[in-house]
């Protein structure tokens, strides 16, 4: 029998550690959902990236307060910047000044989080744990091969905090669709199907050269096709388009994070290389495909499939040295054995792509009103 933890009384302030990417922010959605349920009047307050502070602003998830983690070893790390004692001395002094009642560790096994956040004097310290990392009040031990999402449910379960919800849910803000209303028009509100090609790992990516007939075929189907990506994909993008036989929209740096969510949440579909903009889509609920090399699929695949459609790939050898690069996580080691950047999604083929997309989209999801094809409702349910 599973054990049921109690609410905890009297709580006004918790905290959560998760200074990342946009990806890893996603899935924790879920969990962020369960304490505000379970603590309606409770202030959460993410200590993250700064990235966190313009789009996390009230109303988007329910996250009240961002507060930015200075640069440390294993806590936020950031290319080209080094740890500074100082910044962090009074980052801590902050945080025992705002009293926490909880602060969860979200950032790992905890060899590093776990000494940090016992630093701010909260009343109660939770979250994840090994054998070699400190001991919080309350913690569950960190497998690696778990769903994020389903993960983090579970710490907060540790002081009672539970959802119905198992996928990630934000909000579009009127300030987003604001933001988008020029491109809604280059769309002319016709369906449109959004390509996210790049991620910061060569080996999560579909092979670039797929795309340019992927997106004839998608023409070809009467989708718009819109390519999304950060400003420095442009260049890639444009090569991409300029092989197509039809015409795309090129969105890299067009945006705001804020209105990527807005074009996501009007997209008939995503198609994108397993990156943090695939997370964000479902937390709009727009039906995704993405590409995962089957250990990442475990940690970061969507855990429904009504409109979702994870494509697999099993090939596990790297295609340059023959090393299977998983231990002890995908893709580490690194440079001592296999660091090459190739793409280990390569074998899933446009057809399956094609496929998922017809399955996802088919054609009595449409209808014709004046001689234009409309989207139904978004909440539609998909069988």
């Amino acid at each position: 029998m599973a054990l049921i933890i109690p609410k905890l009384k009297n709580i006004q302030k918790i905290a959560v550690l998760r200074a990342n990417a946009l990806g890893d922010f996603i899935v924790t959605l879920p969990a962020l959902k369960a304490l505000r349920n379970t603590y309606p009047d409770a202030e959460i307050v993410l200590l993250g990236k700064p990235w966190h502070q313009p789009f996390l602003i009230k109303g988007r998830t329910p996250v009240d307060r961002v507060i930015v983690v200075p640069v440390k070893k294993g806590i936020r790390n950031e290319t080209g910047q080094q740890e500074d004692p100082a910044e962090v001395g009074n980052f801590l002094d902050q945080m025992r000044k705002e009293q926490f009642d909880v602060v969860l560790n979200f950032q790992g096994n905890g060899i590093s989080a776990n000494p940090f956040i016992k630093q701010f004097g909260a009343t109660l310290t939770v979250g994840l744990t090994c054998e070699q990392a400190e001991k919080l009040d309350r913690s569950i031990d960190y497998y690696y091969y778990q769903s994020e999402a389903i993960r983090f449910l579970e710490v907060v379960k540790l002081i009672g905090a539970t959802t119905a919800s198992i996928e990630p849910e934000l909000n579009v803000l009127p300030d987003d669709e604001d933001d988008v209303a020029a491109f809604m028009l280059t769309v002319k509100n016709k369906p449109y199907i959004v390509l996210h090609p790049v991620a910061m790992d060569t080996r999560r990516m579909w092979p670039l050269e797929n795309y340019a007939r992927l997106a004839d075929e998608l023409k070809q189907r009467q989708y718009e096709v819109v390519f999304s990506g950060a400003p420095e994909d442009k260049a890639v993008i444009d090569d991409i388009i300029y092989s197509m036989n039809y015409s795309a929209v090129n969105t890299c740096g067009s945006f705001s994070l804020g209105g990527m969510t807005a074009v996501l949440s009007h997209a008939a579909l995503m198609i994108s290389a397993d990156t943090g903009p695939l997370h964000l889509a479902r937390a709009v609920s727009a039906p995704t495909i993405g590409f995962y090399w089957a250990p990442n699929l475990i940690n970061w695949g969507p855990l429904t499939r009504t409109i979702h459609r994870p494509l697999i790939s099993w090939k596990m050898e790297c295609p340059i040295c023959g090393i299977v690069p998983n231990d002890p996580y995908p893709f580490e080691p690194k440079s001592d054995t296999c660091d090459h950047p190739v793409s280990f999604v390569r074998d899933i083929s446009i057809e399956q792509v094609l496929n998922a997309v017809d399955n996802l989209l088919p054609s009595e999801e449409k209808i014709q009103v004046n001689g234009t094809v409309q989207d139904l409702d978004r909440k539609t349910v998909h069988t």
